[in-house]
């Protein structure tokens, strides 16, 4: 059975689907990996690590042609024009609804899998790349907040004076946030954080941070651990009260998604006005329009004397490692996916399994 890893060619995309500590495993249980040559280079992974872990260099149509295609991103048209019919891709599929994309790969019996589907189950954690890729987005938020204030994160002492630590307000406390948390934690941050689900209280204090409480009348909590969309009347009266803590703020970070939907609007124009100058949001949900609306789109702005930043791909800021989990979480679904009969891999069922079954991405019924 043959993996294909094609060179990522989304711009700005550094990640790469494998890494050559998970290809010599996967050749060691019979698998066959092609790699495009050059595909590890953005992520500092070389051609000749991955010959010597056992893969097979080859040119983008042969790596597109193999029996399960690993992308890191949703592949386009010309991509999917090069897969085999009847193969399976794994990946992130980036999409709520039926496309011109996803069509395409229907036509041709493609399975795709997608890994933002992945079930939060104690059994699917290894293989949950979403918060592993979360993870390090939280984490490299805070040291691009960091890098952009002009002042000092902690308490700083110095013959010259002292400096006051930075105030700094996470909003959305799943996994991006709470690794946010941690993060300015360590520098030495003054951190407070705000979610809509009264359970992650008790994650804020346990990480050191001061939880900022609310009474909207509405508890955010949805499935599956991720927050749902409040009424329009909650989401008036939330931004109303959250406006005082979050002008005191000298850093916003700001994580706050829902599947499927706009990012709700947390930060108000009127609250950027009331901080103070020099002060930095770093809005992780500009790619589904911002927690705040002045951010732009992987643009970092100055608005009104503050800094707003709307990179979209902060996993890719950090390649070698980001590429590294994402790999791992692919080599732990794989586990369930294919079964060794005679000393040859074999694909499963998809249906027969809880998470793949989840990840799953089938057509729509007319």
């Amino acid at each position: 059975m043959k993996i294909g890893v094609p060179r990522e060619t989304r711009p700005g995309e550094t990640r790469v689907a494998s890494t050559p500590d998970v290809v010599k495993k996967l050749v060691s249980k019979g698998f066959s990996v092609l790699l495009e040559k050059g595909a590890g280079e953005a992520a500092h992974f070389t051609d000749a690590e991955f010959e010597q872990a056992g893969a097979t260099l080859v040119d983008r149509a042969a790596a597109l042609a193999a029996d399960i295609v690993l992308k890191v991103r949703k592949p386009d048209l010309d991509e999917v024009a090069m897969m085999t019919d009847g193969a399976v891709l794994v990946g992130f599929i980036e999409t709520c609804e039926e496309d011109d994309i996803l069509r395409a790969m229907f036509d041709k019996n493609i399975r795709p899998l997608a890994l933002e589907r992945v079930p939060r189950i104690s059994r699917a954690q290894s293989m949950d790349a979403l918060s592993s890729q979360s993870n390090i987005a939280g984490y490299r938020a805070v040291i691009e907040a960091a890098s952009l204030f002009g002042r000092f994160l902690p308490l700083m002492m110095t013959s010259a004076g002292s400096a006051k630590p930075a105030r700094l307000v996470v909003l959305g406390v799943g996994v991006a946030g709470l690794q946010a948390i941690a993060t300015a934690r360590r520098l030495g941050a003054d951190v407070y954080a705000y979610d809509i689900r009264p359970e992650t209280r008790e994650q804020i204090l346990s990480l050191g941070a001061k939880p900022i409480d609310l009474e909207i009348g509405e508890s955010g909590s949805g499935e599956g651990g991720y927050a749902k969309e409040l009424s329009e009347e909650a989401k008036a009266k939330q931004q109303q009260l959250l406006a005082d803590e979050l002008s005191k703020a000298h850093i916003l970070i700001t994580t706050a998604l829902i599947p499927c939907r706009p990012a709700p609007v947390l930060v108000t124009e009127e609250v950027v006005k009331r901080m103070r100058e020099g002060s930095v949001i770093v809005d992780l949900a500009a790619e589904t329009g911002g927690n705040c609306p002045l951010t732009e789109k992987d643009q970092v702005i100055n608005k009104e004397g503050v800094i707003l930043v709307g990179h979209t791909n902060y996993p890719a800021m950090m390649p070698s490692d980001a590429s590294a989990f994402y790999a791992k979480n692919i080599a732990n679904l794989l586990d369930i996916m294919v079964a060794v009969e005679e000393g040859k891999p074999v694909l499963n069922d998809f249906e027969l399994d809880e998470i793949t079954q989840a990840a799953l991405v089938r057509p729509q019924s007319k």
